[in-house]
């Protein structure tokens, strides 16, 4: 692929030189190096007034895999196209998306389907190719001679912050420090069900001032392989060494998690005084698949029905109804008892979530506060997005393959719209967590 792109630029850049009357096209994208969840802007010049050009971007990521994305485009009158203000009039998207390009990536027609593009390695930065190509050609087409191209770098961790990898009693993970002195709001970042490290909301989260502690709690070094029953006293441990770092400001800590780590979340808050506040991103108010034990208190976990999943003609795993019912009085033992946390909650949710009734499951959160007297929360509902809402511009993934039943499942929402709830909640939880943390 990246041959057959070097062999169409080359003719390109031959006819455009002689042709001296014609004044070569060019592609600005500024910054050129930048956070990961922050805008670019995107500019071409030199081209014909009117003339329709696709632009693209690839990017392979830490496996090798080649992701990319395209959209159409006509220049103006003055042979000019802003992404900032000019529409897509076809390709992977629609109407007027300055980072567009970069949410809408997915994996080529050469590559698995159903991979997520997220970075392994936040170290070094993620290089982006955008090219743009004579013609209007559709995504998964060859595209038409490339007449620009520019490299952007989006960087997951900024100059100057520092991963320290923890072993500290049980808790593992790794701990973001912004540069400085500090001290900084100090915030626990937990991930769902695949298990492992995920670390790039962490340094992004470092990246904007917080000191965070991306948790791991199984599937990492000496944690637990499997997600079979899960111990509150860790997640403790891991709020209690955060809380008394010196360069993490008191008197409590925040916590941020997706799926099952939302869930985990509520109960850390609930239970832990060392939590002030606590975001949920497409939680479950009810504790989910494994038991959760603190001491003498156990919430058993809500079971996976398989046979009420739904399995299309693709082969591709709907879940939506499959978990048990919260509402069933035969469950409530399960209800995390939010309504004993002292701290603040931020509740996000996509409408078009198929992983779970994240929608369902806020509202029972919310009933429970109300029904003693509380309104120490908040709730972003997305129309039209999904399951994972990811840092601004992560690219969508509507369907991702699951790692413990190794199928494709169906994540839901839609592309514009999730990209747009991206955008809007990842300020939002800032805004959130500085305001409860300082």
């Amino acid at each position: 692929m990246w041959r057959t792109l070097a062999a169409a630029a080359a003719p390109a850049r031959a006819l455009l030189r002689t042709s001296p009357a014609r004044r070569a096209a060019s592609l600005a994208v500024s910054p050129a190096a930048g956070p990961a969840d922050e805008r670019v802007e995107t500019r071409v010049a030199g081209l014909s007034p009117g003339q329709p050009v696709t632009l693209r971007a690839v990017v392979a990521d830490d496996r090798g895999c080649l992701f990319q994305s395209c959209a159409h485009y006509r220049a103006n009158g003055r042979g000019e196209l802003h992404l900032g203000t000019d529409a897509s009039h076809g390709g992977d998207y629609t109407g007027v998306e300055p980072m567009g390009l970069f949410w809408s990536l997915a994996p080529a027609a050469m590559e698995r389907p159903y991979q997520r593009l997220v970075p392994l390695n936040i170290d070094a930065p993620m290089k982006v190719e955008v090219l743009v190509h004579q013609g209007h050609s559709p995504p998964g087409a060859m595209p038409g001679p490339v007449v620009a191209k520019a490299e952007v770098q989006r960087w997951f961790m900024a100059p100057g912050v520092r991963r320290i990898r923890l072993k500290e009693g049980v808790v593992r993970g790794s701990l973001f420090l912004p540069p400085g002195d500090g001290p900084f709001p100090g915030v626990i970042d937990m991930y769902g069900d695949e298990g492992g490290l995920i670390e790039f909301r962490s340094s992004l989260l470092a990246t904007h001032g917080f000191a965070a502690l991306s948790l791991p709690y199984f599937d990492f070094e000496d944690l637990p392989r499997f997600m079979k029953e899960l111990k509150l006293e860790y997640f403790e441990e891991a709020a209690r060494f955060l809380r008394r770092h010196p360069k993490v400001k008191g008197p409590g800590v925040g916590v941020i998690g997706t799926g099952k780590g939302a869930e985990l979340a509520l109960s850390m808050i609930t239970f832990l005084p060392e939590v002030v506040a606590a975001v949920s991103v497409s939680g479950c108010s009810s504790n989910t698949v494994a038991d959760l034990h603190y001491g003498e208190m156990t919430l058993p976990g809500l079971r996976f029905d398989m046979k009420k999943v739904n399995v299309s003609q693709s082969g591709i795993f709907d879940i939506f109804e499959a978990l048990d019912d919260p509402t069933n009085p035969a469950t409530s033992s399960s209800a995390i008892p939010i309504e004993k946390a002292e701290g603040h909650f931020l509740l996000v949710v996509g409408e078009g979530d198929r992983i779970w009734k994240s929608s369902l499951y806020a509202e029972l959160a919310i009933r429970r506060l109300r029904q003693h007297g509380k309104e120490n929360f908040k709730l972003l509902s997305y129309p039209g997005a999904g399951h994972r809402i990811d840092p601004s511009f992560t690219p969508f993934c509507r369907v991702a393959m699951d790692r413990v039943l190794g199928v494709p499942v169906l994540g839901g929402g839609e592309s514009k719209a999730h990209a747009h709830a991206q955008e809007h909640s990842w300020g939002k939880i800032q805004e959130f967590l500085h305001l409860h943390l300082g």
